[in-house]
């Protein structure tokens, strides 16, 4: 796994080689540079996770230079100042800049570790929040005692504990990502970054951008990959990735180094690769939507989510997780489900998993008043939920994908009611969906459905 790279910059040979050795005994990973311009072309060559900057150089002032990589792209790391001379006025300019702290020279050994290790934890921190935030959840354990999850949690801890990549399958909302962030948490690289890529959300012309950054009117890009150095990468719904970048990360993957877009050297990289998917990538694979020898470097591990439905045990311990989040950080008023309610959540299909335990949990919290939430309230609160998809809407079904997607997300529905209709007879399910046994058992094994549990 890399260390945290640290850039160097300062015009004194003694004092950059100190502080270079310095670091080096404490396993970090150092870069020098004696002016501005060797600053820029270090952070050309590799994006660091801190900067050391002198104020008073020949060429450029540190402030200037510290302006200047401000009001481009912003800081791509925190940056501790170094000065023998400075005074307040260059110090609040410095954190007026957004500079972490700022260093008096000559520089004291325990203050300068103390600094440089404050930095990189509050950057990890801030990064992970923003992470977060955007998801509206806390970084938590995954949720559930059933057999199927206690086993899944102590698999992924044994896997976390080799540094190969993992491909984790499992339907929208059942929580893929939850299980990758607790890979990460329990790998040698947690305290490295966790960087995560909506592969479906990035448009086709951006894609390379956004994971491999750009070279360009001198001014550097860094893409999720560098961004994840010595860390991990999340690459969410993989199967959206479009076959020229597919090629590019191949490549990356064959050989540890890639090019940014309109680069001229390559960059090393050291990163673990958790990609996740709903789809069969097999199947993907046989349709050449997917490269088979992508496929095969990031399944290596291959992790299978299990959906809500498939562990109903835990819904009761999912309600009481998700009431308490929206109580401490929404501010919503407590409510508890009453047995009876709970009784009706744990005998629907949950086609939105825990994604759609958690908004229906939500709704009723919004919505609802009185301390207790009835059986009548919840039936009440996923009716409008239905009704609110649209008279045409399926549960489970989106709109907003390829029809081949939609098509084949309608079948596993269709087929997991048939199932549940006739109680796991394909006899009967057969002759009311007008198929050949042969042809049922294929189709629900293509679809994942296992009949032996609806029996």
């Amino acid at each position: 796994m890399g260390a945290p790279h640290i850039l160097v910059v300062d015009d004194e040979r003694d004092i950059r080689e100190s502080v270079r050795d310095i670091l080096q005994d404490e396993n970090y990973s150092v870069a020098m540079a004696e002016n501005a311009a060797a600053a820029r072309n270090a952070l050309r060559d590799r994006r660091p996770d801190l900067i050391l900057l002198d104020i008073w150089m020949p060429d450029l002032d540190g402030i200037s230079l510290l302006k200047e990589w401000a009001e481009g792209r912003g800081l791509v790391c925190p940056v501790i100042m170094m000065s023998g001379h400075g005074t307040v006025e260059t110090a609040v300019e410095a954190t007026r800049l957004g500079a972490y702290d700022f260093l008096e020279k000559p520089l004291s050994l325990a203050k300068l570790l103390l600094t440089v290790d404050r930095a990189l934890e509050a950057d990890r921190l801030a990064r992970e929040n923003v992470g977060l935030k955007r998801r509206g959840s806390p970084l938590v354990e995954p949720i559930g005692h059933s057999t199927a999850i206690q086993r899944l949690r102590e698999q992924v801890k044994r896997v976390a504990q080799h540094d190969s990549w993992v491909l984790i399958s499992g339907e929208p909302g059942s929580g893929r990502e939850t299980f990758a962030r607790y890979l990460h948490a329990h790998s040698s690289r947690k305290d490295r970054p966790f960087i995560d890529v909506a592969v479906s959300a990035i448009s086709k012309g951006n894609a390379a951008l956004e994971l491999f950054g750009s070279e360009r009117d001198g001014v550097t890009q860094y893409g999720r990959l560098e961004q994840a150095a010595g860390g991990t990468l999340f690459l969410d719904e993989v199967a959206d990735m479009n076959l020229e970048v597919q090629a590019q990360l191949v490549g990356a993957l064959d050989t540890g180094s890639f090019m940014r877009v309109g680069g001229s050297a390559p960059v090393n990289i050291d990163v673990r690769v958790v990609a996740a998917t709903q789809r069969d990538l097999h199947r993907a694979v046989e349709d050449g939507k997917f490269r088979e020898d992508l496929f095969y470097q990031l399944n290596v591990v291959p992790l299978a989510v299990p959906p809500l439905r498939e562990h109903r045990e835990d819904i009761p311990e999912l309600l009481d997780s998700a009431v308490d989040h929206l109580v401490e950080q929404d501010k919503l008023p407590y409510r508890r489900f009453s047995i009876a309610a709970q009784n009706v959540l744990r005998n629907h299909p949950w086609p939105g998993n825990i994604r759609e335990l958690k908004n229906l949990v939500q709704r009723v919290l919004i919505l609802g008043t009185g301390d207790e939430i009835s059986a009548t309230e919840v039936e009440a609160a996923m009716g409008a939920a239905h009704a609110a998809s649209g008279a045409a809407g399926i549960p489970g079904v989106s709109f907003d994908q390829p029809l081949r997607d939609a098509r084949d997300a309608f079948e596993k529905a269709y087929l997991e009611y048939q199932l549940e209709k006739h109680g796991g007879n394909v006899s009967q399910m057969a002759e009311e969906a007008g198929m050949e046994r042969t042809h049922l058992y294929r189709k629900l094994r293509d679809r994942g459905i296992e009949i032996k549990d609806r029996r």
